[in-house]
């Protein structure tokens, strides 16, 4: 889930015609053709944007919840409804196959669907009683909340955080990536749509330096971001530079241990799967594979056929497994860490360089013999290139897996389910662990890494506990 905004003006001007630098373009990464513009506002409008987004605020989150609730309900409504016609517009503005975009359309309806369900037991007050009198701890709206999301979710990473920021009570200001702007559009016109006053959500299309004072506002009160470790850093520094709060979920380069008792074939099904899904372009994706000695020639053997048998193409077509990378210079940075690796004495099994065809394609890459260094060894690699690792036993795969500068998520294959559950809760350094198959984010369930993943919670009541104040109110016994 990567963009380094501090790079977004260039992002920008690669994905912009550039013959005029006051419009952004977005290139359909299948086609390489423009397929809409926008123009940049200027940071008067951006300034007039904050200022409704706190006259917004004051009375937003003096609605009732259950107006709120009615309110986020027809917006999950709408989406559900069009459903087809917004996977479409992912797959136009970043690659994402047809397929994968009616599933991220379903998990954001999903997401609505679980906040307004229970957005009153997370947020309800508690009550503690006390000697010398009664106390309750209630959690209060904050006020404006400033995100910066990138472009390879461009629904769920915005969903993700606005319902539960939004139903708890503040406003939000949002500054999407770049080439995801129609996706952007969209959700502001469906929040609308749904009723949500002007001002609570709105959608910032400016350049960089434009949003910049937002780190020194007064109404803003919690900046959340999503994308590079490196932007991540810069991000953390504004914020607490101005004592605000950050949210942060960065990169990740998950390792999945397959150890000598696991079903190979299944962990061949979910590892192929967990590597290859959004085109590779997943910060939970499975990217480092610790194969332990015993097993590790079956488990290669067979995990080199089934990623020579991933359909690369066009993301419209149902068959279709990987579609094309969402820009030029991402596909070109991967080659690089590729080409780096290789260069270093890693070996390619499978694939190993750009798609000789129109369009942004990589392809499906399994790379072995990797060594701290390298690129498909230490950093993450966005986009359909496996890192196959062998370890001698579980002692050494738990080292290499920790060893990683990264903690967002993992996996565990093995028909001792007692043993993978305890190793995955007292033994690997990361935020999320799946036992036994590949699974991505859920609503109920606590996402985020440590490291230079990031910190901070969002999904389940976490989501909620973000983006408020938690506030004690103390009623104190009076003597008589």
């Amino acid at each position: 889930m990567q963009e380094n905004i501090s790079k977004q003006n260039s992002e920008s001007t690669k994905s912009q015609s550039q013959s005029d630098q006051s419009k952004v373009s977005i290139i359909n990464p299948f086609t390489e053709k423009v397929v809409r513009e926008f123009d940049y506002e200027s940071q008067s409008q951006v300034k007039d944007k904050l200022n409704e987004a706190q006259n917004a605020f004051k009375s937003w989150s003096q609605q009732p919840l259950e107006d709120r609730i009615k309110i986020i309900k027809k917006f999950g409504k709408l989406m559900s409804d069009n459903k087809s016609d917004l996977a479409k517009l992912m797959t136009e503005e970043m690659g994402k196959t047809h397929r994968t975009g009616l599933a991220e359309i379903d998990k954001c309806v999903e997401i609505v669907n679980w906040c307004c369900e229970n957005v009153e037991d997370a947020l309800g007050s508690e009550t503690i009683e006390m000697d010398e009198g009664v106390a309750y701890n209630v959690f209060s709206p904050q006020g404006v909340i400033f995100s910066i999301q990138p472009w390879n979710f461009p629904f769920y990473q915005v969903i993700r955080y606005s319902v539960p920021a939004i139903l708890a009570g503040n406003a939000t200001l949002l500054r999407h990536a770049s080439n995801v702007w129609g996706s952007a559009q969209r959700i502001e016109e469906l929040y609308s749509e749904a009723g949500l006053p002007d001002g609570v959500f709105a959608h910032l299309y400016a350049k960089h330096e434009d949003i910049e004072f937002l780190y020194e506002a007064r109404e803003v009160r919690v900046v959340t971001f999503t994308g590079s470790p490196e932007t991540g850093k810069v991000v953390a520094e504004k914020a607490a530079k101005n004592l605000k709060k950050s949210v942060l979920e960065l990169g990740g380069n998950d390792a999945y241990l397959v150890l000598e008792d696991a079903d190979i074939d299944q962990a061949v099904e979910a590892c192929v799967m967990g590597r290859m899904i959004n085109n590779g372009e997943t910060c939970t994706a499975a990217k480092r594979f610790l194969v332990v000695d015993s097993v590790y020639d079956e488990f290669k053997e067979k995990f080199v056929a089934a990623v020579k048998e991933v359909q690369i193409g066009d993301p419209n077509d149902k068959a279709t497994k990987v579609g094309p990378m969402a820009r030029k210079d991402l596909l070109k940075k991967l080659d690089d860490q590729v080409q780096e690796s290789l260069d270093k004495g890693a070996s390619c099994l499978v694939g190993g360089n750009i798609d000789k065809r129109e369009g942004y394609f990589f392809q499906p890459t399994i790379l072995e013999n990797l060594k701290p260094g390298m690129p498909a060894y230490d950093d993450e690699l966005f986009g359909p290139v496996a890192s196959l690792i062998k370890v001698k036993d579980l002692d050494e795969a738990i080292e290499v897996s920790n060893s990683s500068k990264f903690g967002l998520g993992g996996g565990i294959f093995s028909k001792d389910v007692d043993k993978a559950i305890e190793t995955a809760s007292r033994r690997l350094d990361t935020g999320m662990v799946n036992v036994n198959g590949y699974s991505n984010s859920k609503a109920q369930l606590p996402f985020g890494g440590v490291k230079e993943s990031g910190y901070g919670r969002e999904h389940g009541r976490f989501g909620f506990h973000e983006y408020v104040n938690v506030k004690s109110v103390r009623v104190l016994k009076q003597d008589k």
